[in-house]
């Protein structure tokens, strides 16, 4: 960032230009995901269904879960972190220890100080678990959960979205990572970001990969996802991860 401007400017002089600091670099390692599964005429002959419409479905599903998972893995190996209940730690997160409001106000607070940009207008990102936002939604109060789509025409926000709250958009995913730690306590862990939190690099991006069919009576067929790419967090201060047990079994 730039140091503050504070001083006046002079009518007849011009300002002087400063040169930017040097970047803080990041690497990101790019690498190859993919997966693909093989299947035979007679299925196709003798199946009471479409086979290659489920494929396709099977497929592209498994490419947003892989990706989905490694990329979560990245964002939720940050430093900043806050914890339900008492706990200092994912070891020390109890059953009590659940999501709540003043998780979601603390984190947002901690993002503008830092002064994170967000991610849609003045709101950042609350990527939570079901049973997360279960816990959220049974909180009762003035300034509780909100739903996105109560007072405005039913267009999604944005892919996922459920409410708004303390200044973040609620998106629900399965897809959060979560532990057992040594107490058999079950932890999620939900991540609140602003722009500029995830660096991501694109070799080649996530396509349908048709197979040929080289067997000598062409009886098999593969189809497959493949990418080449990589992440990585950008900005630390654009990210905090919260831990939290569930009341939700």
């Amino acid at each position: 960032d730039l140091a503050t401007a504070t001083g006046t400017l002079t009518e007849t002089s011009d300002v002087s230009s400063i040169a930017l600091g040097n970047p803080n670099q990041v690497t990101v390692t790019l690498n190859e995901y993919g997966s693909a599964v093989t299947t035979t005429k007679k299925l196709n002959l003798t199946s009471f269904n479409d086979v290659d419409a489920a494929l396709a479905d099977i497929i592209a599903y498994n490419a947003a879960d892989s990706i989905d998972t490694v990329v979560s893995s990245v964002l939720t190996g940050g430093s900043n972190a806050l914890y339900g209940g008492t706990a200092t730690g994912t070891a020390s997160v109890t059953a009590s220890g659940t999501m709540t409001t003043a998780l979601i106000r603390k984190a947002v607070v901690q993002l503008r100080s830092n002064k994170a940009v967000p991610r849609i207008g003045e709101l950042y990102a609350a990527y939570v678990h079901p049973r997360q936002a279960a816990d959220l939604r049974a909180e009762s109060g003035t300034g509780g959960f909100q739903e996105l789509t109560k007072y405005v025409e039913r267009t999604p926000f944005v892919a996922g979205a459920v409410g708004a709250l303390e200044g973040a958009y609620i998106v629900e995913t399965p897809r959060v990572p979560s532990e057992t730690n040594a107490s058999s306590v079950v932890v999620y862990k939900a991540v609140v970001a602003g722009r500029e939190a995830l660096a991501e690099a694109l070799a080649q991006d996530t396509s349908v990969v048709i197979g040929p069919e080289i067997d000598a009576l062409r009886r098999f067929r593969t189809i497959g996802w493949y990418t080449f790419a990589g992440w990585n967090r950008l900005r630390e201060a654009a990210l905090y991860r919260i831990e939290t047990a569930t009341t939700i079994n």
